[in-house]
């Protein structure tokens, strides 16, 4: 275990106590220009998969460098965020089991760190630590141990300093997390599709987010797949394709559908099904990720993001709806005919079902959303029972080992999808119908005016880590809490 003082580590203090400003970000534009040059944007180029990094013998080493630089985003050069350079990040395989070390060098201008979102790994010292700031032009060797009986699944890495997350998750920093599976899956390919979105101006910069857009959640102008704008994907008839799709966008929930092929649905985050589903559409919140096998279909299909109405800032600075429009993320040709033959994915092991497990305490959470100090202010008002996010403050202490209930309930117009580090979270209820089966998330979407019932198992880790809103300007403005394992 590295010393935690030893690479420039700082403890998080006051940085955005109570809230923060609206309009402030860490990108210099003209505000002139505010709309992206789409029509200059490349399409149809083939989808290119991040360079790929994996374990052996048990360890994965990694170095990542945060920077802002010219980068390749929709076929133009962006002055944007990256990590080793590349929008995604590479993509890091491991084992259950494994030890993943990173050693983080902060080249921006602004503080940062590094969250490796969904893993079940320690919160403290140097391993999934939120309390670590890397300062501009420092760097931290973190530390993973995963356990050996870690969920096999589809996760990511990004940022998560408080008051900055948005800004540098928005601008570019992302990449995906693979936790191999101990019996493959038979495919002809797997694909890692990160998907984001990003507003980008005439001079190939990204635009500062205004403070409607902070309020609602921004949303960028182009949708990327990897980077790309509406990149192409084929294969043969037959063919099944394994797609690990994560939702990396700041705030746009991702309604996904493929029409004229076969979709079969693993689980969601690290929730595995017990037996693979087939659907019609799947629908990420953000920070959720998807685990699809595609078998293809003759003809070319179009993957959409269809319209997902997450609710609207309603009388909050006299803000509209947060309906996004239908979008094409890329294109899937099926032509001739591929290596098909494939057998039925075989059941896993039933997931953990906590319906019937012993509540060792129960507790609610409440969502609410406004203006502090009124409308003239420009202070977004983003509070877990009523109290906006302090560091200096245990917000919520439960016990290791136990099982609690927890009722998430949404005041504001807003849909809020809460990211509890460290212990995904299985859904029991939702807006008061009982959920038949045993769902696992590590993200779990509130939907506006509603209430949604799960259960925690603490187990494995005690420490300190966070909960929030995964929407990132509503974490950055204080929708936040402080949890502790003893």
């Amino acid at each position: 275990m590295i010393d935690i003082s030893r690479r420039n580590a700082l403890i998080l203090g006051g940085v955005g106590i109570g809230g923060v400003a609206i309009g402030g970000t860490g990108f210099v534009v003209n505000q002139k220009l505010r709309r992206p040059e789409a029509s200059k944007a490349a399409s149809g180029v083939a989808l290119v998969q991040p360079p790929e990094l994996r374990s052996s013998d048990g360890v994965l080493t990694v170095a990542l460098e945060s920077s802002s630089q010219q980068v390749n985003i929709a076929g133009r050069d962006v002055r944007a965020f990256s990590y080793n350079g590349g929008v995604p990040g590479p993509t890091l395989r491991v084992r259950a089991g494994d030890i993943l070390n990173v050693s983080l060098r902060n080249g921006l201008t602004d503080p940062s760190n590094l969250h490796v979102h969904g893993l079940h790994v320690s919160p403290e010292n140097n391993s999934d630590n939120m309390f670590v700031t890397v300062a501009a032009g420092d760097s931290f060797d973190y530390q993973y141990d995963l356990p050996a009986n870690h969920p096999p699944g589809v996760y990511w890495y990004h940022p998560h300093h408080h008051g900055f997350a948005a800004d540098q998750v928005f601008g570019g920093l992302y990449g995906a997390i693979i936790v191999e599976d101990p019996d493959p899956i038979p495919t002809s390919r797997e694909r890692v599709l990160v998907i984001s979105d990003i507003t980008v101006d005439s001079s190939g910069t990204i635009v500062t987010t205004t403070a409607m857009e902070k309020m609602s959640g921004r949303e960028g102008e182009l949708i990327l797949v990897n980077g790309q704008l509406s990149p192409a994907l084929s294969a043969g008839a037959g063919e099944r394709e394994r797609w690990r799709v994560i939702n990396a966008c700041t705030s746009r929930f991702l309604r996904l559908r493929l029409d004229g092929q076969q979709l079969t649905l693993l689980g969601i985050d690290s929730g595995r099904f017990e037996s693979a589903r087939d659907v019609d559409e799947v629908v990420l919140a953000p920070g959720n990720r998807a685990d699809l096998l595609v078998t293809a279909r003759a003809g070319t299909s179009s993957l959409r993001a269809l319209r997902y109405d997450r609710g609207a800032s309603g009388g909050m600075m006299g803000g509209g709806t947060t309906s996004s429009a239908d979008v094409a993320l890329a294109t899937f040709a099926v032509a001739g005919a591929g290596a098909g033959g494939f057998t039925a994915v075989p059941d896993q092991l039933a997931p953990r079902d906590l319906r019937s497990a012993t509540v060792t305490a129960r507790r609610e959470l409440v969502f609410a959303m406004g203006m502090r100090g009124g409308m003239s202010s420009g202070m977004m008002s983003a509070t877990i029972n009523d109290q906006a996010f302090d560091a200096t403050r245990i917000d919520t202490t439960v016990q290791f080992e136990s099982v609690e209930e927890w009722t998430l309930t949404n005041t504001s117009t807003l849909d809020h999808p809460l990211h509890l580090h460290v212990w995904p979270m299985q859904i029991i209820e939702q807006d008061g119908r009982p959920v038949e089966s045993a769902i696992w998330q590590d993200v779990v979407n509130i939907p506006a005016r509603s209430t949604v019932r799960v259960r925690i198992a603490f187990d494995d880790f005690s420490g300190r880590t966070v909960y929030h809103c995964h929407i990132l300007d509503h974490e950055d403005a204080g929708m936040m809490g402080i949890i502790q394992a003893l």
